[in-house]
């Protein structure tokens, strides 16, 4: 005999109908809400300031992880690698050629230091 499991999803704002489950995170505790599209775009927008302007974190640099190390056991002085786009973006307006890609020069690296 075949079984079929269904999960509704019920909009935790409104008690409606809905459409996604979404994700977050806030002082080192995730958080799960359903929410329908109205809602979910609600979320959206008031994160997306906050999220601009922060750094993601992924895989070792999760919260309450140590900072990643260098072979030398030293923690790194330049910008985390999550970073790069940051940089990137500061290097190409302040008249830097960077690559989309791959290695950002020590010279781009110390600039921007010395900027922020």
């Amino acid at each position: 005999m075949a079984q079929k499991t269904q999960t509704i999803l019920t909009d935790d704002i409104d008690g409606g109908d809905a459409t996604q489950t979404v994700t977050f995170s806030f002082q080192g505790t995730s958080y799960e809400i359903d929410l329908n599209d109205e809602h979910a775009a609600s979320i959206e927008e008031s994160f997306a300031e906050w999220i601009a302007n922060a750094r993601k974190v992924t895989g070792r640099g999760a919260a309450g992880a140590a900072p990643a190390r260098s072979s030398g056991g030293r923690a790194s002085s330049g910008p985390k690698r999550t970073d790069l786009d940051a940089v990137r973006a500061w290097a190409r307006e302040n008249g830097h050629e960077v690559s989309d890609r791959g290695r950002v020069s020590n010279k781009v690296l110390e600039a921007y230091d010395a900027a922020h």
